[in-house]
């Protein structure tokens, strides 16, 4: 058994990047070698350095909803906080509410100046809300207007423009968090790394706000990742199988990309394309199928997430690269600065 403590460490707090920076891709690259944990220090736009023709980045396109909502109980004046989470059908969605006390079965809730009502019609196992929305018009136009991005808890300034919490190539709304690994990307990044022969796949996965809540167990084995939706196109399946056949190395643009291809992943290192619903949890000892590298952020003390980047490049040799990362003033978190694991 493996304890959470074992992934812990302490970072400065002036650390945590509070917002991005003005250049997607000017951030810093931390370039960890798995085989032998050589360490180099490079900027993001220097990526394709470490690429080779033939090799295969996989983005993760899905696209944040504003699901932040700030409203009010029908007849009351407290501030109530809604985040959307997961949507059932048209109207009812799984959310989670702040303060949870004001949000009992049969609360109704106004946001926007009548714009958008909702009442509370359940509960949920997480400790989270139903909510059924009544509206008039495109529920999604509404929640443009009304909604700000979900941001972190650990993100404490106001975001000026909500475009920074979304990848360039994001399409696919429906995530509750943006996956921040592909926040460095431009297109012009984008469009000379395909010319320099390097093929990008794109698949989708919904991202929950379950990915960024602490471990709770003091047993890794004994933690339960949350579902989280999605669609790997038959495109990108024949694409990174392609790229399989042919030598090349599959790149995972991110944990959640990382986590959609070893869900996907057949022995052989091939993908098989569809969609379902995936609660796979990846931490050491686990034996990657598909993914060869990774690009991915500096990530909290005791998360998963960070026990998936110990799994592809070992615990030691991640925690040397985080404490040397400290060292050189790296920004942390989900508008800090990069790390590729290759």
């Amino acid at each position: 058994m493996t304890s959470i403590n074992d992934y812990d460490y302490y970072l400065p707090p002036e650390l945590i990047a509070q917002a991005p920076l003005p250049q997607r891709d000017a951030s810093r690259l931390l370039v960890l070698n798995r085989k032998t944990g050589a360490i180099s220090h490079r900027h993001f736009r220097d990526l394709g350095e470490y690429l080779n023709p033939g090799d295969c980045l996989v983005l993760n396109d899905t696209k944040v909803l504003p699901a932040r909502l700030f409203g009010q109980k029908v007849g009351g004046e407290a501030e109530i906080e809604v985040v959307l989470l997961k949507q059932l059908n048209l109207t009812d969605w799984e959310v989670l509410v702040r303060p949870g006390r004001r949000a009992r079965v049969g609360t109704q809730l106004t946001f926007g100046n009548g714009e958008l009502t909702a009442t509370v019609i359940g509960n949920t196992d997480a400790g989270g809300r139903v909510l059924r929305f009544q509206f008039e018009g495109q529920f999604l136009e509404i929640l443009d207007r009304l909604g700000q991005m979900p941001l972190p808890p650990y993100i404490v300034e106001k975001l000026a423009d909500k475009d920074r919490y979304q990848t360039v190539y994001a399409r696919e709304l429906g995530s509750a968090a943006a996956p921040t690994a592909g926040l460095h990307f431009t297109e012009e990044l984008l469009q000379s790394l395909s010319q320099q022969g390097i093929r990008i796949a794109r698949l989708t996965l919904h991202v929950g706000l379950g990915t960024f809540r602490p471990v709770h167990v003091d047993r890794v084995e004994e933690h339960r990742m949350h579902s989280e939706f999605y669609q790997v196109p038959d495109e990108a399946a024949a694409l990174i199988n392609q790229t399989r056949a042919d030598g090349g190395r599959i790149v995972a643009v991110g944990t959640t990309s990382a986590r959609t291809l070893e869900t996907v992943g057949q022995a052989d290192g091939t993908v098989c394309a569809g969609s379902g619903w995936t609660d796979i949890f990846i931490y050491p000892g686990y034996k990657f199928k598909v993914v060869d590298g990774l690009v991915t952020n500096f990530h909290l003390p005791k998360s998963t997430l960070i026990m998936l980047v110990s799994a592809l490049a070992g615990r030691e040799q991640i925690l040397a690269a985080y404490e040397e990362a400290i060292r050189e003033r790296y920004r942390f978190y989900s508008f800090g600065d990069a790390m590729l694991i290759i």
